[in-house]
């Protein structure tokens, strides 16, 4: 058996899993492939570099170092899929659909193939926060004080907008409950 045949039953069996994993709503699953050789080939990259300049994980994280690690993922996530200015990251793979409210925006996928696959990784925010999460993981090992840094940025939004949400809420409630929460 050649080389070309070995490739044409893998191709053709690569196709047959495909149509039997397909349904109406068309799966890209090249592109999902496509996408997660690169989250592999960054994680080995970051591993190699790693340990060619010495640098090691922690042992074990820190509970503080898990909280500030998943708040900064967190708002990262958030600021990448949803925020309205970050849009520009995300038009080439979506259509803008409405407005979600406190300076976030819906989108949906627009693109094809491992467009969509990029589109549909840049618009939910348990997706992308896999990449985030690894990425401040990767740089608290390959540049700590940078990552630091960064991490302290996003968790201090995040609070700020804890803060914003519940001073709107606030102004919402009935004028008794407004004196009783200023009274406490």
């Amino acid at each position: 058996m050649s080389v070309q045949d070995v490739a044409e039953a893998a191709h053709r069996r690569l196709h047959a899993v495909r149509d039997a994993y397909q349904t109406q709503d068309e799966r890209p699953l090249a592109g999902y492939l496509t996408v997660m050789g690169v989250y592999g080939t960054a994680v080995t990259s970051a591993v190699l570099v790693a340990r060619a300049t010495g640098r090691t994980m922690p042992a074990r994280p820190s509970a503080a170092d898990l909280t500030v690690l998943a708040v900064a993922t967190h708002k990262a996530t958030r600021l990448l899929t949803k925020v309205a200015v970050t849009s520009p990251l995300r038009a080439p793979f979506t259509r803008h659909v409405g407005s979600a409210g406190e300076g976030e925006v819906m989108e949906e996928v627009r693109a094809s193939g491992a467009g969509h696959s990029v589109g549909e990784l840049l618009t939910c925010p348990f997706c992308a926060s896999v990449w985030v999460a690894t990425g401040l993981t990767a740089g608290t090992v390959l540049a700590p004080q940078l990552t630091r840094a960064a991490t302290t940025v996003l968790v201090a939004v995040f609070g700020s907008d804890v803060l914003h949400l519940l001073y709107d809420s606030a102004k919402h409630l009935p004028a008794g409950a407004q004196r009783a929460a200023g009274d406490a």
